[in-house]
């Protein structure tokens, strides 16, 4: 009766030990979540530039004294440079840039009084810009002082004159930019110039004349920093 009472005793222990492995055998086998490769981080605009420039600038004199007004236009080749710094952790770019460029517009009118040109032979700016960074893509608004060769030439009867300026005002505009390679980034650039108003002298006296400017140009530019 003891040796019954036991072997049903052992019995029942190897049963209890061996259920919970034989349920642990039949259980899904579950793998680690596969590790996902962080992004990569997003294009820094930080860092010094220098590029080159081409593109179109149309505009308009209006000038004193009974000159007719003219449409100088023609095209516009030069480089610029600057500055752009990315505040950390946020889209906002902001920077400075000055520009330098030949341009060849001009336009002449004559009426019963004479005969003038007007010349845009060179210009310029200085702009603070403040951008929005979407990864390789800015949009960017600037502003700033605009400066260039104001030439008028003048004919009354017989008499001639020719007469420069450097003239100063100010620029507004703003473009695209984005980058097309490792260090090289392609713009489209629209700008606002007011040259503001200068006195020449013509045959008989002097004449004032206003020059604006609206000018639309396409860039590419190196960039000393990484991405």
């Amino acid at each position: 009766m003891l040796r019954n009472i036991f072997v049903a005793a052992a019995s029942a222990a190897a049963v209890a030990v061996a259920a919970p492995a034989a349920m642990a055998a039949d259980l899904p086998a579950y793998e680690p979540a596969p590790a996902y490769a962080a992004p990569a981080p997003a294009s820094n605009w930080s860092g010094a530039y220098i590029g080159a420039q081409a593109g179109y600038g149309w505009g308009r004199a209006t000038n004193k004294r009974g000159a007719p007004n003219t449409k100088p236009d023609g095209a516009v080749l030069g480089a610029y440079a600057g500055y752009d710094h990315q505040f950390d952790g946020s889209p906002v770019v902001v920077g400075v840039e000055t520009d330098l460029n030949y341009n060849n517009a001009h336009d002449t009118k004559s009426n019963a009084g004479g005969r003038i040109r007007n010349e845009l032979n060179w210009s310029g700016a200085t702009r603070a810009r403040i951008g929005y960074a979407m990864d390789n893509v800015m949009v960017y608004g600037a502003a700033g002082v605009a400066y260039g060769e104001h030439k008028v030439k003048a004919r009354v009867g017989a008499a001639r004159s020719t007469d420069d300026k450097t003239a100063i005002g100010y620029t507004v505009g703003g473009g695209v930019e984005a980058k097309v390679a490792d260090n090289v980034t392609a713009r489209v650039d629209y700008r606002y110039n007011d040259y503001g108003t200068d006195s020449f002298q013509v045959p008989g006296g002097k004449v004032k004349s206003d020059l604006t400017e609206n000018r639309l140009t396409a860039g590419v530019a190196y960039k000393f920093s990484s991405w």
